[in-house]
């Protein structure tokens, strides 16, 4: 599938990724079946981009990220990284040690400010660690870099010798920031990084990211549940559902013109900025289906209030139903869906 014209800038091509957990049950722990956390995952990046990826709770967007840096090793699929020098390497299939030159051009910055730093070490060291790791500093220059980094992401450099917990959530995640930066990374996942903070704060470290990727060019997926925020930094958003992605279009395209039901469903979720307006929100009936036992046909199917007999037995695939506008919808073309700011 073709998802976008023109690839002399990508810097990523994710080809029908698939990672399912298998699931074993008795005495001698037989399988059983598997969790499709991801099933079939298609997208690619350019070079300076920002993708946001949302969806509910549980859909598998972290697991999408950490699967393209090798944190979980794929069950099927291509994960297809262009370097600066032109080489294509597919990070589906090398094995660890050919990964860790690549980590210092593929960085994460996790989601949670307290569990994803070291309590026992200090700010200088969990920013300095990757710079030893990789051999690019060490001593008085490495303890410069951090300086610089610290400065970077608005903190003190004179508060390196201090520990995580003596800071706040807000200050916590920029030191996270700093130490995703220190190895001047092209690709960074951003996996839900404001969503453990304050609102105050997370419009802070979302301006902060947003100055740090144009001033750095750095490409970004943004992980989020969070529709507005992603809105505010995203250049193309696709939303996922139990492990697929069910539509993806540039942020404009998709909040005023959304083709898929799911997302009509996220967009009527967004509270108005006008209190005195009191949108009709679209409730979902049911729950989302188990991973591990997915219905037949269209995932979204028994939740959809669109659906038809279609729906439930034949699966639609993501294809291009306007230019750059991909979904996976039987009838997209016939519905009339409500956007953000447009009339039902």
């Amino acid at each position: 599938m073709q998802l976008m014209n023109g690839k002399n800038n990508v810097i990523l091509e994710v080809k029908d990724l698939k990672l399912h957990f298998p699931i074993y049950r008795g005495l001698i722990q037989r399988l059983v079946g598997y969790v499709k956390a991801v099933d079939g995952v298609s997208f690619t990046l350019r070079d300076g981009e920002v993708l946001g990826l949302v969806g509910e709770s549980g859909c598998g967007k972290t697991t999408v990220g950490r699967t393209i840096l090798r944190l979980y090793d794929p069950t099927s699929g291509e994960i297809w990284y262009h370097k600066k020098s032109g080489e294509k390497v597919n990070l589906a299939t090398i094995s660890q040690r050919q990964m860790k030159p690549l980590r210092r051009e593929l960085r994460m910055i996790f989601q949670d400010p307290f569990s994803s730093l070291n309590p026992r070490l200090t700010v200088r060291d969990i920013i300095g660690e990757p710079l030893e790791i990789h051999g690019v500093a060490r001593g008085k220059q490495a303890e410069q870099r951090v300086a610089e980094l610290m400065q970077a992401v608005g903190l003190n450099p004179a508060l390196m010798r201090r520990y995580p917990h003596e800071f706040s959530g807000g200050q916590r995640q920029r030191i996270g920031l700093a130490r995703t930066l220190s190895l001047n990374p092209r690709l960074v996942i951003a996996d839900e990084p404001v969503s453990a903070l304050d609102v105050s704060v997370q419009a802070q470290v979302l301006n902060l990211l947003q100055e740090l990727q144009r001033r750095l060019g750095l490409t970004l997926i943004f992980i989020a549940h969070d529709l507005s925020v992603v809105e505010h930094i995203s250049d193309r958003i696709a939303v996922m559902y139990v492990g697929k992605i069910v539509e993806m279009a540039e942020t404009t395209e998709l909040l005023h013109r959304p083709l898929h039901p799911y997302t009509e469903a996220l967009l009527s979720a967004i509270p108005p900025a006008d209190p005195d307006i009191h949108p009709d929100r679209i409730q979902l009936q049911g729950e989302v289906p188990s991973p591990a036992n997915p219905p037949s046909g269209c995932i979204f199917h028994p939740r959809c209030r669109y659906a038809k007999l279609e729906c439930s037995q034949q699966e639609p695939q993501l294809t291009e139903a306007a230019p750059g506008h991909f979904v996976s919808c039987h009838f997209a073309k016939e519905l009339h869906l409500k956007g953000i700011g447009a009339p039902a």
